[in-house]
């Protein structure tokens, strides 16, 4: 069911679908951010769908050329000129980190927009037109381009979102530790957070509120048990899939605290979001 990045089949399974478990929902990790900041669209509450599931987490990291004069993300606040980075739009995950970087710790960066997609603007930073961009750390390590580029040190890696650092990327330094060290004020810091749980959302399976506890318990060990089975597992890592499931209980949780802020960080995602 298309439509509005996932907002029409969203509405529908919140109000149309039987509360069966029989219909579910595969939306964007946006879904929560495009009911918080109050689009006309939305008709729905993502703290009361019934999550099921997530096959993976989809954390982003800043590479940088190796050859460029920063190499650290201190480099780049204390640069008198910025970094230049490549992107689709300022909807792109890259994009929103970078901006939340120049919020939270001062970082600032300078972007080229409207790259088609995402092996222009790879196309580009080998070129040397710019010299960075946010990339998905799943994908960071499973393409044969960025093995190749890690082989020969043709990149690094600034900073990542995740809350701890991924064991890829044991030396570079997350969003959360970069904000201890500078004393982001807690608005900045709740900010971050809300930004970065799309990365936590990933790609979920919901279904509608209202759908019989026994039934969210089927759904949900089904789920837990598609994950671990080694058929699926083996597929996942033939499509060179990296699985980092999170499972219904977990999402349930994060959509409810994720949602809880005061207005300030309400009007603080907007800004940052351009929205």
């Amino acid at each position: 069911m298309p439509g509005a990045g996932g907002l029409v089949a969203a509405n529908y399974v919140y109000h149309v679908a039987k509360p069966d478990g029989l219909t579910t929902v595969m939306p964007a990790n946006r879904l929560y951010i495009d009911q918080f900041v109050g689009r006309s669209e939305v008709k729905f509450d993502v703290r009361k769908f019934i999550w099921i599931g997530n096959p993976q987490r989809y954390y982003t990291v800043i590479y940088m050329r190796a050859d460029a004069p920063y190499k650290s993300i201190t480099d780049i606040i204390d640069a008198k000129a910025p970094p230049k980075c490549g992107a689709p739009g300022t909807n792109s995950t890259g994009y929103t980190l970078s901006q939340l970087l120049e919020d939270t710790i001062g970082a600032k960066f300078e972007f080229v927009l409207g790259y088609p997609g995402a092996s222009e603007i790879d196309l580009a930073v080998e070129r040397g037109e710019v010299v960075c961009r946010g990339h998905d750390i799943i994908n960071h390590f499973s393409g044969a381009m960025y093995r190749g580029w890690h082989e020969r040190s043709f990149d690094r890696h600034i900073v990542q979102d995740s809350p701890k650092r991924d064991p890829r990327l044991p030396d570079t330094p997350t969003i959360f530790e970069l904000m201890d060290k500078y004393k982001t004020p807690q608005l900045g810091r709740r900010t971050a957070e809300f930004i970065s749980a799309s990365a936590e959302f990933g790609r979920p399976m919901m279904t509608t509120p209202g759908t019989p506890a026994d039934r969210v318990k089927i759904l949900r060990e089904a789920y837990a048990k598609t994950m671990k089975d080694p058929g699926f597992v083996a597929q996942a890592d033939k499509s060179q899939l990296i699985l980092q499931p999170s499972s219904g209980e977990e999402l349930q949780a994060l959509a409810k605290r994720i949602m809880d802020q005061p207005p300030e960080v309400v009007q603080k995602v907007k800004k940052i979001l351009n929205e």
